[in-house]
């Protein structure tokens, strides 16, 4: 069975995945807490492709997020789907590069 981590990195990468996650639990029937809501057995049939299986039976995507300043992060956790992602798997630094491409992590 293939397994994937997606990695979305700066602005434009975690806005794009956030709406990625948003799409990708509405087609395997998952809601905003993680928790399965789905009709049909063929919405679980590869869910471990993209979600790992928590405690309770909640789902959490196997995802990094990355970015040189903290203000996507803080966007993406407040969407819609933001709690549905695991709070260690958010990495950001303090100062942004401020649109100069010569600074990087």
């Amino acid at each position: 069975m293939r397994e994937l981590v997606h990695v979305q990195g700066g602005q434009c990468g975690n806005q794009i995945g956030a709406k990625f996650w948003e799409v990708i639990a509405d087609e395997h029937g998952i809601d905003p807490t993680g928790t399965y809501h789905g009709d049909s057995d063929l919405q679980l049939e590869r869910i471990n492709v993209y979600f790992n299986e928590a405690t309770g039976g909640r789902y959490v995507p196997r995802a990094v997020l990355m970015d040189l300043e903290p203000g996507t992060m803080d966007s993406v956790r407040a969407g819609p789907f933001g709690q549905l992602f695991r709070p260690d798997n958010f990495v950001f630094g303090q100062t942004g590069a401020g649109n100069n491409w010569a600074k990087g992590l």
